[in-house]
């Protein structure tokens, strides 16, 4: 990743003053396999990361964007760039989200970070809507596997895409609020927003 953002600067030190960005030129010539941005929000910095398919990765400052990047780098391809403009329309979304204008989010998303138990589980937590929220055994039983209560906490808790899919809307059966990636003043806080938190 470090090699290939270096080539890049060094290309784009190289071109006329008025050519297009780095990042802009990276990616219309296909040089970049993910692309990332950070934004702000009321639960801390998010780091966003999108591939040609759509949103593949959101993550907390908690969770460490460097490691975060190097394991994308890992796990989808070394060209990795900080290139904002592939993430407008998901920063956008979740800045109306935030603003109270959005209860639900339209952007692409890319699940190959998810494979078997963990990817149903998602399916059914995406389907959690706006304003509700579900069980970890409910999830399980969703997912086909109504004994996996532990692995849909699992599953939450290594949701690869939270905010855009909603693990911060699945609570124990107990009502208590169960762990979150974003940590639990996040967690409640996401709930507040939505009116949703459990009795």
């Amino acid at each position: 990743m470090d090699e290939l953002e270096t080539a890049l600067r060094a290309a784009a030190a190289a071109l006329p003053a008025d050519g297009p960005p780095l990042a802009d030129r990276a990616l219309r010539d296909g040089l970049v396999d993910v692309a990332y941005a950070t934004t702000d929000s009321p639960v801390g910095p998010l780091l966003l990361a999108a591939t040609d398919a759509g949103v593949v990765r959101v993550s907390f400052a908690r969770e460490g964007f460097d490691d975060v990047l190097v394991a994308l780098s890992q796990l989808i391809s070394p060209r990795v760039l900080e290139a904002p403009a592939r993430l407008d329309a998901p920063r956008r979304q979740l800045d109306e989200y935030f603003a109270g204008r959005r209860t639900a989010f339209d952007v692409p998303l890319d699940h190959r970070l998810s494979r078997g138990f963990r990817a149903r589980a998602l399916e059914a937590i995406a389907a959690i809507p706006f304003g509700r929220t579900g069980t970890y055994s409910s999830i399980a039983a969703a997912a086909g596997s109504p004994r996996a209560v532990r692995a849909a906490g699992t599953a939450c808790a290594t949701n690869p895409i939270p905010l855009l899919v909603p693990c911060h809307r699945v609570v124990r059966s107990d009502g208590s609020m169960g762990r979150y990636g974003g940590g639990e003043a996040a967690k409640r806080l996401l709930l507040q927003h939505e009116h949703a938190l459990p009795a």
